[in-house]
């Protein structure tokens, strides 16, 4: 079993050649399923989480979110990467408090957004985003743990798709300390190619949560160093039971369970 220093240099050296595919389990299970078909690290995502609790997106507090990353950081060995929203705080010294717990659940990065989590409110502004990134990066520090930093800028996904605004904002997180950069909405291959050119050598997440006609090789001949997919898998995980549950209640019928996981395969996995 490798340390958790172990796991968040193996987690740093990822991000240093290649692409790679950090997909986000919403709980222990789904984290153990992702491990099992040979995914190099996880990523917990703040939607998945708050469906599977009954909670809208955001809806989750932060305790809440730190014992839910103690539990997929407990479950398989893999590093795993927070989706940590806005730290939970607006001040920068708010988000410093979080960060500092969110370390202590045993992540290997985390990231943080300039949104402040509720609809109608606009984007931080780019002098305080920036300074919410270097406090994050300061409370990192502090602890004496390698762990990655990732500043996000949610405008593309938040009403504003404005790409030199963006830009502008991951290169002055770049700045204040992230490790990586990520800009949740871009979709083009002209778009990513420019966000990778401006921050490089930093590495880029980039999100595929929708079909793109995009391929894993595709994003890494554009120079993305990694890919994660959000809720997606979530979504699509509510798409078979929401299915199946409808067609029992409009229609009566059970068809929808012929395409469920086979019960010895589930078993099997959750017996290692």
């Amino acid at each position: 079993m490798p340390s958790l220093s172990d796991k968040r240099a193996a987690f740093r050296r990822l991000h240093e050649q290649g692409c790679f595919v950090i997909p986000n389990p919403w709980d222990a299970g789904s984290a153990k399923y992702l491990a099992s078909l040979g995914f190099k690290a996880l990523a917990s995502t703040s939607a998945g989480m708050a469906w599977s609790m009954g909670l809208s997106d955001s809806g989750v507090t932060r305790e809440r979110v730190l014992a839910h990353l103690a539990d997929i950081v407990g479950a398989t060995d893999l590093p795993v990467n927070a989706d940590f929203e806005n730290g939970f705080a607006d001040a920068p010294e708010g988000v410093a408090e979080s960060v500092r717990l969110a370390v202590e659940t045993g992540v290997a990065g985390l990231s943080i957004e300039d949104y402040p989590g509720e609809a109608g409110k606009p984007l931080y502004g780019i002098p305080l985003a920036t300074e919410r990134v270097a406090a994050a990066r300061r409370a990192i520090d502090a602890t004496g743990q390698d762990v990655l930093l990732t500043g996000r800028a949610e405008g593309f996904i938040r009403g504003r798709q404005d790409l030199d605004e963006m830009i502008a904002r991951l290169k002055a997180y770049a700045g204040a300390g992230a490790d990586c950069l990520y800009a949740p909405g871009i979709t083009t291959r002209e778009q990513i190619a420019a966000v990778v050119q401006v921050v490089a050598p930093r590495p880029v997440n980039l999100l595929i949560g929708t079909p793109t006609g995009l391929t894993v090789a595709d994003v890494a001949a554009l120079g993305v160093r990694r890919i994660s997919i959000g809720g997606s898998l979530a979504r699509s995980a509510w798409g078979g039971f929401m299915r199946a549950a409808k067609l029992i209640a409009e229609q009566g019928r059970f068809d929808e369970f012929a395409h469920g996981a086979p019960s010895a395969e589930l078993n099997t996995l959750f017996r290692k």
